[in-house]
This record gives structure tokens, C-alpha cells and sequence, in this order.
């Protein structure tokens, strides 16, 4: 079959790799009709997530047709699915408390002391995310091997487009957990650092939650559009002050919650970002968390902090004192993606959630280099990018 496959840092290339096989009972294997980039890729592209291997299969957002299944899988062939990016066993004391992103099980034993000693507790399995997460090859493919794949994927009614539910295997949960993380009530004002996918769909989220104010903050100016058709108010941080700009919106008491949506790759040129961006080039360190420190001194007093954006190691200059003197609350994690997937489905079913007005580009698979430096490189137009196995290159 034909892949997507990581070869260093801004090297990827379309190779032809063999055939997934069933190796488990629950197994099932999935022919992919849509797979998408995700800004978390981008990571892996600019070679800052340790762990990733050449020739590994990238790709953590896809769906498709059932085509093959173990015993053990509830799944049966046509139908068509959305996986999710966490790979959950469904049994484990986390599975049980529904925090799927964090099962015990998923991680192979011989992958665990990758990251046991950095966390504390090893990593769960994801999908193409290097072997820190169990090295499963991802579903920028053809073909994948869908684990545990009767806790996982979501049936989707014949009838409903690809484009209308592939989100649901990311950046759609995760943008909704980002909103309901930050515990919205009636009347806060919930301030938004980046308006990527994540952004864009926490936005969306906390409106729908019923946030009065809604502020999203970024450079991109399409992308600030796309914020503002939704509702937000926006800010552009080449432009403003930021934090003079959040309390003038509040009345001088700072956003009732904030989330921060863009993670361990933030620009700009702010002089901490520009040493954090320097020092993760050259290997002295792994985050560059300018929006998080950013949103945590803007949060008013007592306020919420929720954190989607992912960060992988250690981080200079955290403002720990701000935390605790400011009283603030902190959650964060991957996206526990299986506690949200038959909401979020019938919200989409009933026309309120939009998820197609994100995709700005549809792109064979084979030309998935492409749009990983588009997608890198040019932010502003390229907000989202599908690609199509089996299709044809233009």
C-alpha cells in the first residue's frame, strides 16, 4: 500500500510499505477514505517530538471502510468509521473513569520505559505518534490496523459526507474538552490563544456552552475571520497589546477563562519566545510556551486555565507564582476523544456544529509533502488539509 512516511525533520515522503495484517483479536483493519494533517504533526515535521523513526507512518486523524476484522471486533465490514487518535483497551482503571487518553494498555510493555521516566507514569498508545506512544503506524495511509477496534471507531450513518465527521477523530473532541475544561457558565468572557483547527473548534465549543464573550487572539488574518464569523471577537497580537486589550474587553478584571490552543511551537517575537525558540532548534529544550505564560498572567484573578495545546518536556521561566498567588485552576491533557464521539455526532446531525468550513484544501494522498509545507509555511490559507487516498495526483 501507499503511505505517508517520516524520514526527518521536514522529510516526508509517499512510499509504498506492506499490507497491515490482524495481529489481535479485537483488530480490525480499515480501508482510509479521508485522513487529515493535524498542527500537532507539525511537530513531528519539525523534528521536536522525540521517538519518531524513519519510514514510521504518520497520520492520527482518519476514517474509512471496515474491510477486515479479528474475532473479537464488534465492527463489520462496510461499515464506515471514524477512529480515534487515542488507542483505549476499554477495560483499564482509566478506560472505566472514561479517561481513555490515558489507558494503561495501549502503550506496548516494551515501549512503556520510554516515557516512565520522563512523566512519571508511561505514555498510552495514539495513532502515528512516534514510539513514545507505542509506534503505531498512523492513518496517512491506505490501509491501517485499528486496535481495540470495538472501544474505538464510531459507526457514521450512510448518508453523512467524510468531511462532515472526520474531525471527530480529533481536533472536534479536543476542541470541545479545551472549552468544557475551561468550565464555562453563562455570561464568562473565555479568551482563545490561536486560531488553528483547535482554536477555531474551542471557540465554536465555548459558545455553544454559552460563554457571553469570546475572544480569540492570533496573527493569520483569515483565520481571525473565520473566529469572527463565529462570533469572537478577535485580537491580533502584531497589532495589540495583548494583555492591555483583554483587560480593557473586561472591564480591568481579566477573561473568566483561557485557553491555550496553540502548545509547545509558539511564534512570535517576543523576546522569551524567541530564546524558548532558539533553544528548542538546538536541542536545549523541548516548549516553547509563550501563549501559556501569556494566558495564565491574563486570567483574572480565581480564573480557569485549560490547556489542549501539547508540550512534550520542560519549560524556562513558567510563571508558577502567578498560578498560585492568582488562585487559578489548571487542566489539561490528550483528548479522552470515545467520551465525546456520539455527542458531538448528533450535535453535528442536527446542524449544530459545523466542522466543514475549516477545510481549505483537498489533496490526493500522494501529495502529502505538499501540503505539509503548505500547511507549515502558509498558515494563513492553508487552515486545514484532507487527503484523499486512492485518488489521483493533479
Amino acid at each position: 500500500m501507499r503511505a505517508l512516511t517520516y524520514h526527518g525533520s521536514h522529510d516526508v515522503r509517499v512510499d509504498t510499505v506492506p499490507d497491515p495484517e490482524i495481529v489481535n483479536p479485537r483488530d480490525a483493519i480499515i480501508e482510509v477514505t479521508s485522513t487529515a494533517i493535524c498542527g500537532s504533526d507539525l511537530h513531528l515535521y519539525d523534528g521536536v517530538i522525540p521517538g519518531v523513526m524513519s519510514g514510521d507512518i504518520l497520520g492520527h486523524e482518519f476514517m474509512g471502510r471496515v474491510v477486515e476484522t479479528g474475532p473479537g471486533s464488534t465492527l463489520k465490514k462496510g461499515q464506515r468509521v471514524v477512529v480515534p487518535f487515542t488507542i483505549s483497551c476499554g477495560q483499564c482503571f482509566h478506560c472505566k473513569m472514561q479517561q481513555f487518553s490515558a489507558c494503561d494498555n495501549s502503550n506496548p510493555a516494551e515501549k512503556q520505559d520510554l516515557t516512565e521516566p520522563l512523566y512519571g507514569h508511561p505514555l498510552s498508545g495514539l495513532f502515528g505518534y512516534s514510539h513514545l506512544t507505542g509506534g503505531y503506524p498512523g492513518g496517512q495511509a491506505e490501509y491501517v490496523r485499528v486496535p481495540f477496534s470495538d472501544v474505538g471507531p464510531i459507526v457514521i450513518p450512510e448518508g453523512m459526507d467524510d468531511d462532515e465527521v472526520l474531525f471527530l477523530s480529533d481536533i472536534l473532541p479536543t476542541g470541545w474538552m479545551a472549552a468544557e475544561n475551561a468550565d464555562i457558565t453563562e455570561g464568562d468572557t473565555v479568551a482563545v490563544w490561536g486560531c488553528g483547527p483547535v482554536g477555531l473548534f474551542a471557540v465554536q465549543s465555548a459558545r455553544i456552552m454559552g460563554a457571553h464573550q469570546v475572544i480569540a487572539i492570533d496573527h493569520h488574518p483569515h483565520r481571525l475571520e473565520l473566529a469572527r464569523q463565529m462570533g469572537a471577537k478577535v485580537i491580533d497580537y502584531t497589532q495589540t497589546h495583548v494583555l492591555e486589550a483583554l483587560m480593557e474587553m473586561t472591564g480591568g478584571i481579566g477573561p473568566d477563562a483561557v485557553i491555550d490552543a496553540v502548545g509547545m511551537e509558539s511564534h512570535g517575537f517576543a523576546p522569551d519566545n524567541v530564546f524558548d525558540t532558539i533553544k528548542q532548534k538546538v536541542g536545549m529544550g523541548a516548549d516553547a510556551p509563550h501563549a501559556l505564560r501569556m494566558a495564565i498572567m491574563a486570567v483574572r484573578k480565581g480564573g480557569r486555565i485549560s490547556m489542549p495545546g501539547v508540550y512534550g518536556g520542560f519549560a524556562d521561566k513558567f510563571p508558577l507564582g502567578a498560578l498560585m498567588e492568582k488562585g487559578l485552576q489548571l487542566r489539561t491533557g490528550q483528548t479522552h476523544v470515545q467520551r465525546y464521539t456520539k455527542d458531538l455526532l448528533r450535535r453535528i446531525q442536527e446542524g449544530e456544529i459545523d466542522t466543514t468550513f475549516l477545510i481549505s484544501h483537498r489533496l490526493p494522498l500522494e501529495e502529502a509533502p505538499r501540503g505539509y509545507a503548505n500547511f507549515k509555511e502558509n498558515q494563513n490559507e492553508w487552515t486545514k488539509v484532507v487527503l484523499k487516498p486512492g485518488t489521483a495526483a493533479v
